[in-house]
């Protein structure tokens, strides 16, 4: 192959180990146990198309290593290895000019991946039988892309599971709680798929009026009913040759999961007061914060459809299974609000990290974006501490969160009062809490959003 590579790690056991692995790869390969002795063979002029470099050698920092590489007219890709899984090294890397990030421990296979990749952004091409498509990351190139950020072994199935999907035509089926990034699942699936070129369509099936939602599907053409002044494409037309998420799919009202099984048997459909089948080509995605199969016993859900869309399932960790990825993320999110907010926020004392990592965050990723948001906001820098947390996450603490407002003190409990008063006050506790997002509020209170319109219509025909 004649590519040369070049390794620079500190351990000999695992220089020898990367080194074996790219040799039997048909690659020329050299190896450095330290930044000086790179730097001088740079020096030398000698042919390097790709660097594996250990970021903590014994004599230079890897990321102040690539600056002095710049400097010396240094031009081939760095892949970056290191043994600590931080989202902001990772950024720094890639900041500093790394092409690729791996964390340790990883594959011989993942090094090859990265090496191919390596070569091909400077249109070298990789191996005759390249492990993956060029254009297809691997789980620790992942990490930066589509808000995803961690390393954590959770995570990491979830990568897998991406990566397997993405090539195929299958129908995938994501759950999880809400917050964990379902909708960024499904739209790095699109992302990583041959449909990548053409559009991805979401829709929330339980943010949408159930009179609307067959419109909002199939669309409908001028006088289909009063107000439709005009003809209007729906989802599945606007996805054709791209992909469809239905977001919160076990929402959807049973006639209209009957209509939609009928759909995607064969991917044909009528719009609402139109007698002109069209047929569309598309990949259809699903998520639901509910376990389907629940759903589907308790006859919420149809069983049919359960099983014409559950062929891949892909199940989401919550956050406090993440370990330390709890870290990485607040890392991520206290950097990238401090510079919305023009703060100066630039670290996180060892308590609050304590903190951060004992809680059990219901809210998953949102709710601890809008913890980190609402310190930068409310607070000044440079260091977010313990005491700049919300008291129900510190140890000890006497207060209790209610269920839709996790990570927050509760209200002062209530006098006694008829059903009817107690249920619209928490109603209007949940929808202040939401910004008066009636889907939102509604599924944090596990009803229909029709029923929560139709409560708030009657209060308000009341006044």
């Amino acid at each position: 192959m004649g590519f040369h590579v070049w390794v620079v790690e500190d351990t000999k056991a695992l220089n020898d180990l990367y080194c074996l692995t790219l040799s039997r790869e048909g690659y020329q390969v050299t190896s450095f146990e330290s930044g000086s002795d790179l730097l001088d063979r740079v020096r030398s002029g000698a042919p390097c198309d790709v660097l594996v470099l250990d970021v903590h050698l014994p004599d230079i920092h890897g990321l102040a290593l690539i600056s002095d590489l710049k400097t010396a007219g240094f031009r081939a890709p760095v892949v970056v290895i290191t043994g600590y899984g931080s989202i902001a090294l990772a950024v720094s890397a890639m900041q500093a000019g790394a092409c690729d990030f791996l964390v340790k421990p990883f594959s011989p296979d993942k090094l090859i991946e990265s090496t191919q990749r390596a070569l091909m952004s400077r249109g070298l091409g990789g191996s005759a039988s390249p492990v993956i498509s060029p254009d297809l990351p691997s789980r620790e190139t992942l990490l930066p892309f589509h808000e995803f950020i961690g390393t954590s072994l959770p995570m990491q199935t979830v990568y897998e599971v991406i990566q397997n999907v993405s090539r195929s035509q299958a129908s995938v089926f994501i759950t999880g709680e809400s917050g964990t990034g379902k909708d960024i699942a499904a739209r790095a699936i699109h992302h990583y798929s041959p449909r990548a070129g053409h559009k991805f369509v979401a829709i929330n099936c339980a943010a949408i009026p159930r009179d609307l939602m067959e419109s909002e599907l199939f669309g409908h053409v001028k006088g289909a009913f009063t107000g439709a002044s005009y003809d209007r494409a729906g989802a599945f037309s606007r996805a054709h040759h791209g992909t469809l998420f239905l977001d919160e799919i076990c929402d959807m009202d049973l006639t209209l999961q009957s209509k939609l099984l009928r759909v995607i048997q064969d991917f044909s459909f009528c719009p609402v007061g139109s007698t002109q089948e069209q047929q569309v080509n598309l990949r259809v995605i699903c998520a639901s914060n509910k376990d389907p199969l629940r759903e589907v016993k308790a006859g919420h859900f149809r069983e049919d459809l359960y099983y014409r869309l559950h062929v891949v399932p892909m199940t989401l960790p919550p956050l406090r299974d993440r370990g330390d990825d709890i870290l990485d993320l607040a890392d991520f999110y206290l950097a990238r609000f401090a510079r919305e907010e023009g703060k100066n926020f630039s670290l996180i004392d060892p308590a609050a990290e304590d903190a951060l990592r004992a809680y059990a965050w219901p809210g998953n990723v949102r709710e601890l974006m809008n913890v980190i948001r609402q310190i930068v906001v409310m607070r000044n820098g440079p260091k977010l501490m313990a005491s700049m947390l919300p008291p129900v996450m510190m140890p000890g603490s006497d207060y209790r969160r209610p269920a839709w407002a996790p990570g927050f003190p509760a209200a002062p409990a209530s006098s006694l009062v008829p059903l009817r008063v107690s249920e619209r006050r928490a109603i209007e506790t949940v929808l202040s809490a939401c910004g008066g997002n009636i889907p939102q509020a509604a599924g944090i209170l596990e009803i229909s959003p029709s029923t929560l319109y139709r409560k708030k219509a009657a209060w308000d025909s009341a006044k």
